[in-house]
């Protein structure tokens, strides 16, 4: 019993070890902003919203598909922390950062509209303390927020004109915005951030997933 137990805290500090040896050797991981080719040989159009949230002359399906992509071309580098303002300023973040900015940009600051949420419906959320500067970057508060908010589509992947650059997809513990780009099969791509060895901030991972839980539309 003593050597399994030996054998057990050793196992421990090793992942400890190999845990912190990641963090120190890959601070700075520059996660490819490369977009992949668009492989699908058929025709989907785009679709276009006729609501424009910011006024910028760009509708809110295309302004949110633009700004996921804006936001992952300063290559942010994965690590979740606390950011008083809500919003990360210092080039890091985590998969909700990619929702939150692309929203953002089209003129829905998650930041503001979940915290209202929160505070209208509490019992949805089961949250004892609400904090408006992070409750917006959980993956637990928007599968929420967005049922309640947003246009709820299909999961079904063999619906491909259902999905459109600009959605919003939702797995038990990630979230993306889907792109306009398709696999060979015309499945999208999703743009994402899923941790610091991801390897491009654009990736075919639909199909290859198992845990897609929600696919939305704003507003």
């Amino acid at each position: 019993m003593q050597v399994r137990g030996r054998i057990t805290i050793a196992l421990v500090m090793l992942i400890a070890a190999g845990a912190l040896i990641a963090s120190t050797l890959f601070p700075y991981q520059r996660t490819s902003t490369a977009r992949p080719a668009d492989a699908y040989a058929g025709e989907i159009p785009q679709l276009v919203s006729p609501l424009d949230a910011d006024g910028d002359g760009v509708d809110d399906q295309t302004d949110i598909l633009l700004g996921a992509l804006e936001y992952v071309s300063t290559q942010p580098k994965y690590e979740s922390r606390y950011y008083a303002g809500g919003y990360p300023d210092d080039g890091y973040g985590v998969c909700t950062d990619v929702v939150a900015f692309a929203c953002k940009g089209a003129g829905f600051d998650l930041m503001e509209l979940v915290t209202a949420d929160i505070a209208a419906a509490p019992d949805a959320y089961c949250i004892e303390q609400p904090d408006p500067a992070i409750d917006f970057r959980r993956v637990r508060n928007l599968r929420v927020f967005f049922p309640r908010n947003a246009a709820t589509l299909t999961n079904d992947l063999s619906a491909i004109e259902e999905w459109q650059g600009g959605d919003i997809v939702v797995f038990e513990d990630h979230i993306g915005v889907v792109s306009n780009r398709r696999n060979e099969r015309g499945v999208p791509y999703v743009i994402h951030h899923d941790g610091i060895f991801q390897t491009a901030y654009e990736q075919d991972i639909l199909e290859s997933r198992s845990d897609l839980v929600g696919h939305y539309r704003m507003p």
